[in-house]
């Protein structure tokens, strides 16, 4: 579906045709993507607001309206309630810290699970450090789906906020996100969605959906690197303090006193990223062209195929098999008398084959000490990708373990 949009697609790798089934780690980038990259930089490349001349003026414009962009990606009631950050990462720390700083007292706590991404664990873990918190985390049940019971019996009258992955980046199972905020809005605790695997694949609806935070990147959405979004409910950014300082943020300095912008631009200290602002929006308007739903069906399709593929090889291991996926299959191989074939051997021989897939912990260091693992090895698929893509890495595989058996 659409390739030939994607430039780097058509690269050799080791004398081989590129097969890229690393979509979870980073996308590739379409025409469109990267000639808005050029254009930003060739045209009207000027810092944003403030300034009267004409360049400034256009970038303010370009800016602005991939905000707009964005907001109506995710179905938020206004602009003003999305604030560009560096990344997923970024988004977390700056929500950790500036609602840490306003709502958490010593032995509050912060509920997460055993599913998250490092970005998702360490930020919570920092302010639990500087507030004396308490940090809770949901455990799994035998199939490495989310224990929902246990999850409600975590929640107490100290808790203040849950912070979830909407999906899993190492095994790609869906989580019941719409289930989890409304058992925390009973006890009347907010929650935060890591939407960093999600917002790619499925079509997020915030306010259906009533999350009070959502965090993701450009980058995994055929975007640039360098940019992502912390989406807030206005009530809450209202209440919130900066978590960062400088020009921009500011209404008025003086020495005595300094007083802060309004939304977004109060959580916004310096010179944004507003080039990666519009690549961002014209990728949000690449995927649309092509159709939500329609990336959806062909992205499931192919991870039913791949995961039955995986499942049919003798002593390949897939695991979390059977439950809903969003584009990430997660795997490790064994030899005939059961030892593990270490992840990272497996990945270097498809490597050599010009397959590239993700190995090691994935910045998920606590699921795979639930594994009992080193790591596993991840293939992930996005909208360019093709069954014959499946099947070319599946021919790899089967090289790969006649080698390392």
């Amino acid at each position: 579906m659409r390739q030939s949009d994607f430039p780097i697609l058509t690269e050799q790798v080791n004398g081989r045709p590129l097969v890229y089934l690393d979509n979870a780690a980073t996308t590739q980038k379409p025409h469109a993507v990267l000639n808005a990259i050029v254009e930003a930089y060739s045209k009207w490349n000027a810092n944003v607001h403030r300034g009267v001349h004409h360049l400034s003026q256009v970038a303010t414009q370009k800016h602005e309206e991939a905000r707009k962009t964005v907001a109506a990606f995710i179905h938020a009631q206004s602009e003003e309630e999305i604030i560009f950050t560096k990344g997923t990462t970024d988004s977390i720390n700056m929500l950790a810290f500036s609602f840490g700083e306003a709502m958490l007292h010593e032995g509050d706590e912060i509920v997460i699970s055993q599913l998250e991404h490092h970005s998702n664990i360490v930020p919570w873990q920092m302010l639990c450090e500087r507030k004396k918190a308490v940090l809770k985390v949901i455990p799994l049940r035998d199939d490495l789906s989310l224990d929902i019971e246990a999850f409600k019996a975590l929640l107490s009258e100290r808790t203040r906020l849950v912070s979830v992955a909407h999906v899993s980046n190492l095994l790609g199972i869906v989580n019941p996100i719409e289930e989890i905020i409304a058992i925390a809005h009973e006890k009347g605790v907010p929650v935060c969605v890591d939407g960093a695997q999600s917002v790619p694949h499925l079509a997020v609806d915030v306010q259906q959906l009533d999350c009070d935070f959502l965090v993701f990147s450009a980058h995994k959405m055929y975007g640039p690197t360098g940019l992502g979004v912390l989406y807030g409910k206005k009530e809450w950014l209202n209440q919130l303090p900066p978590a960062e300082g400088g020009g921009e943020m500011i209404e008025h300095v003086r020495f005595e006193q300094t007083t802060y912008n309004v939304l977004p631009y109060k959580f916004e200290a310096g010179t944004p990223n507003f080039v990666g602002s519009y690549a961002f929006g014209k990728a949000i308007d690449y995927m649309e062209s092509v159709g939500l739903d329609t990336i959806a069906a062909h992205e499931h399709q192919l991870t039913l195929y791949l995961e039955a593929q995986l499942a049919a090889l003798p002593h390949v291991h897939v695991y979390a098999a059977g439950l809903r996926k969003a584009g990430a299959v997660s795997f490790n191989v064994y030899r005939e008398d059961g030892g593990l074939i270490h992840p990272f051997d497996v990945g270097v021989l498809l490597d050599r084959q010009g397959v590239a897939v993700r190995t090691g912990h994935h910045c998920a260091e606590p699921l795979i000490d639930h594994l009992q693992v080193p790591g596993t090895v991840r293939a992930s698929v996005a909208l360019y990708n093709t069954q014959e893509d499946i099947d070319t890495f599946i021919a790899a595989l089967k090289k790969a373990i006649m080698m390392l058996a």
